[in-house]
């Protein structure tokens, strides 16, 4: 059966509730705090990952005091989280989490709460982590200073409408496969951190193999070296490429938070090493294979006197978020990082390093390899779902 449902603009899907599509507040003058895991929690952009509906850790937090009096920028479970600059279509789903009741949105944010009634929050996000309409974002952003979307552009989105036990049937099938690609994340994060304890008790403990033996020479294991991040490798900021000149392709592309979409060309051969320059500056990636890393990224673009793997681990123990430049949008200060005094081991436990790690990351690449199969198979018929061409 060939049904096409009609399309609405989201502005007309909203609650009946007040402030149920706003954006974040104009001026976040807030105490910030990251130091404590106590008071409301903030949502920025590291909270909305690409393939993930939330991520609900992380946070820097207000004083419920200060929260009270941001009620039109309080979001609840089941409200939907846009980014409206910097790292433009991410979306986000609030969780009903055991630990937080509510949270604000940051000023880069924008929130929607659905009416239940009409459509199905779910719903609504599948439709907008599609990369059809992440493309469509992007095409509707604003160019001038920093690329954004605005709450008029956002309000005007078309959205498909079916019924909701149509909703509902087609948010089922989406989320079989939004749960194999979580199962298989989350064994990728547990072998990567396994790799990490690894490097913590080498090259942080020092409790490297033959460590006992291995003599003390100024304050370092004979053979080793203090020395100038920019001697162990060179960051570089990522290459410009517009939404609409994408091309269909296996090429990932990579941004502040991640994988974010996908081209036909290569900028930088692999194996890598990625994190923020733009918006989300605690995010570090290592990618298998050649990519795109985009402008609001740092990417490796030279290991001088260590290896992709060992790389990945030493940046990720520098919290690079200290490294702050920006006075608005947080900007990864890569000259002050570049200066920063690092230990760079012997090029013999580099090497033991490498072979013991390399097996933990064949098997993450296995099982990114089967998350991407996954999202294709999703993502190929979510459209003629969507549109009705599809029954469900």
């Amino acid at each position: 059966m060939n049904r096409h449902w009609p399309s609405v603009k989201i502005d007309s899907l909203r609650a009946v509730t007040p402030y149920s599509l706003v954006g974040g507040p104009f001026d976040l003058n807030l105490t910030i705090r990251d130091d404590v895991a106590d008071g409301v929690p903030v949502i920025r952009g590291s909270n909305l990952p690409a393939e993930r509906e939330f991520e609900d850790d992380g946070f820097v937090f207000v004083a419920d005091d200060e929260a009270n009096a941001l009620t039109s920028n309080l979001a609840y479970p089941g409200d939907i989280i846009f980014t409206q600059r910097v790292t433009l279509g991410q979306v986000g789903i609030t969780p009903a989490s055991a630990r937080f009741q509510r949270y604000v949105i940051s000023q880069s944010q924008m929130e929607s709460k659905v009416n239940e009634e009409l459509a199905c929050s779910r719903f609504v996000y599948y439709f907008f982590r599609h990369p059809n309409t992440v493309q469509e974002i992007g095409n509707r952003s604003i160019a001038s200073g920093v690329p954004h979307i605005n709450l008029g552009i956002l309000k005007n989105f078309n959205v498909p409408l079916p019924p909701i036990h149509a909703q509902n049937a087609i948010v089922q099938v989406l989320s079989a496969y939004a749960n194999l690609i979580e199962n298989n994340r989350r064994r990728m994060a547990l072998l990567e951190e396994s790799a990490r304890l690894l490097y913590r008790e080498w090259f942080v403990r020092l409790r490297f193999p033959g460590h006992e033996h291995t003599p003390i020479v100024d304050g370092v294991p004979q053979g080793w070296e203090r020395a100038p991040l920019e001697s162990a490798l060179v960051l570089q900021r990522g290459f410009d490429l517009p939404t609409q000149d994408r091309q269909k392709g296996d090429v990932p592309i990579f941004g502040s938070t991640g994988i974010l979409g996908y081209h036909d060309k290569a900028k930088a051969m692999a194996p890598g090493v990625v994190t923020g320059r733009s918006g989300t500056l605690d995010e570090m990636h290592y990618v298998a294979e050649d990519y795109w890393p985009l402008n609001t990224a740092l990417w490796v673009k030279e290991f001088r006197r260590v290896t992709p793997l060992f790389a990945l681990f030493l940046l990720l123990e520098m919290d690079l978020k200290q490294f702050n430049g920006g006075a608005t949008v947080p900007t990864l200060d890569r000259k002050s990082v570049h200066r920063v005094e690092v230990l760079i081991p012997s090029a013999l436990m580099l090497r033991s390093f490498d072979e013991l790690v390399s097996d933990v990351f064949a098997q993450i690449s296995r099982l990114s390899a089967q998350n991407q199969k996954l999202r294709a198979a999703r993502d190929l018929p979510l459209p003629r779902l969507m549109s009705g061409e599809l029954a469900v």
